[in-house]
């Protein structure tokens, strides 16, 4: 839906452009605009590199390991019904680890995987209901799979490696200037999430009684 838009916006542009005799800015503008993509590319490409790069140190010296650990009870609240031992404790572990250093490039393969993992789970349920957890309707998210989705949206960032990124790009004094601002405002967001979370977990429990 969204391309459709995007798609109709330009030819609205062009076409107003050309009635109104402003062709030559729009080629002018699509030429800018080119070199500038371009040239985002290359810086994103090199702050990528270098968070990844540091990610895989962290993982390297253990760091990733103990961050792992600590994280488990948080996993726990949050995913009652995830049995211990279970691969989508990984992903979602390794997806939140990402997101919080910003690293969203690393978040994403993670959280694809622990959806993967939490639907296995979900076709384990249907074949061997357990511990009075039984499978979501055909079609349906499960109550694991929305938790997740909601604490990748709202995930807490420590550092905004992209909004950096676009600052630096665009000439900011103070790239870094945001650091502290996006703690809060995701900080906050992470809360509203967890409470929201448990809130109608409870809920949906409430209802199956």
């Amino acid at each position: 839906m969204l391309n459709y838009l995007w798609g109709v916006m330009l030819l609205l542009g062009i076409v107003y452009g050309a009635f109104s005799g402003r062709l030559p800015e729009i080629t002018a503008a699509a030429l800018d605009s080119a070199k500038e993509a371009v040239t985002l590319c290359i810086t994103m490409t090199g702050v990528m590199a270098l968070w990844v790069g540091l990610m895989e140190i962290a993982r390297k010296s253990g760091v990733i390991e103990r961050a792992t650990k600590k994280i488990q009870p948080f996993i726990s609240f949050m995913f009652p019904g995830l049995p211990k031992g279970h691969k989508a404790r990984e992903y979602i572990t390794t997806n939140i680890i990402a997101n919080v250093f910003g690293l969203g490039w690393a978040a994403t393969p993670a959280g694809l995987k622990a959806m993967e993992a939490l639907k296995d789970l979900e076709e384990e349920r249907k074949i061997h209901p357990a511990g009075g957890r039984t499978a979501a309707p055909k079609g349906t998210a499960s109550n694991e799979m929305c938790t997740f989705l909601i604490l990748n949206i709202s995930s807490l960032q420590l550092i905004p490696v992209n909004i950096i990124a676009y600052r630096s790009q665009y000439g900011s004094v103070n790239p870094a200037a945001v650091i502290a601002p996006s703690i809060a405002a995701t900080l906050l967001s992470a809360a509203a999430a967890v409470v929201f979370c448990k809130v109608m977990d409870g809920r949906t429990k409430m209802w199956k009684q």
